[in-house]
């Protein structure tokens, strides 16, 4: 064979050799950039997904320090209501005064005995000395706001009361008037505090039936609501364990609250 032959079969030979390595060469380097391209995907995904935990690790110490909060909050109220209960029955509860507490409602009542005379709505001084009891131990509770609230037994007025009265709706509204505005103007409480609500015979305690039935129902009912449901504009405690100043009006000793053992008696208002 000729050498110009050989000659031109090594020469294409090594071409035929070169564009085999290019082309070799070629799809390594487009795997290689694939292979990166797939890494850097995984890389974004990767940040990405630990991004996603944090903000989830975030919320769930979030969720974690609010559930901590109302827990918190809840065990305080409860603790307020107790604390609450406990010193207002301290304070005041006798045979003429009651103290209940439902769902976070704290009500006291007065009956009317030792409050008023018979048909009237002007505060006797025993009566004046409980209310000042009272509102001793609620400006210990600053936030919470309060319903005074007036309630009489069903037997009808038949004459006109000394104050003026012609039915029992009136009378028990003035006599709710009439504490409210003790507890204002004497004790000290805030007004925006109170309302004063006149309930006339219509939620009875007891049947009225007998004597004693209808005194039961003669009373007035201080409440005390929760602190949910107080006006906004009320100022907030800064804890409901910080003792209070003694109210100028309340008794210093036990002989001033009325005597437990007095019997109930028939209102007089109606007698012919």
């Amino acid at each position: 064979m000729p050498k110009h032959t050989w000659i031109f079969a090594s020469i294409l030979s090594a071409l035929v050799l070169m564009g085999i390595g290019f082309l070799q060469y070629r799809s390594q380097q487009g795997a290689l950039e694939r292979a990166e391209a797939a890494a850097r995907e995984s890389e974004k995904a990767l940040t990405a997904a630990r991004s996603e935990q944090t903000n989830v690790q975030a919320t769930l110490q979030s969720s974690l320090e609010r559930i901590a909060e109302l827990e918190a909050a809840m065990t305080e109220a409860t603790q307020k209501r107790s604390g609450l209960e406990e010193q207002m029955r301290q304070e005041v509860q006798s045979r003429d005064v009651t103290i209940s507490e439902l769902r976070g409602r704290l009500t006291v009542d007065i009956l009317d005995r030792v409050l008023f005379d018979s048909g009237e709505s002007r505060l006797k001084p025993e009566g004046e000395v409980i209310l000042a009891r009272v509102a001793q131990v609620l400006s210990r509770f600053p936030g919470r706001a309060l319903q005074v609230v007036g309630h009489t037994d069903n037997v009808p007025i038949r004459n006109r009361t000394p104050d003026g009265f012609t039915d029992n709706w009136a009378l028990s509204a003035g006599r709710a008037v009439s504490a409210v505005r003790f507890l204002v103007d004497k004790a000290g409480v805030d007004p925006r505090r109170l309302n004063a609500v006149g309930c006339g015979e219509f939620h009875p305690l007891a049947p009225n039936d007998s004597p004693e039935g209808r005194a039961r129902n003669r009373r007035i009912a201080i409440v005390v609501l929760p602190e949910e449901l107080a006006p906004g504009d009320l100022p907030k405690p800064k804890s409901s364990r910080e003792p209070a100043a003694p109210s100028p009006s309340a008794p210093t000793s036990e002989g001033d609250m009325p005597s437990p053992q007095e019997p109930l008696v028939e209102d007089s208002r109606t007698a012919p």
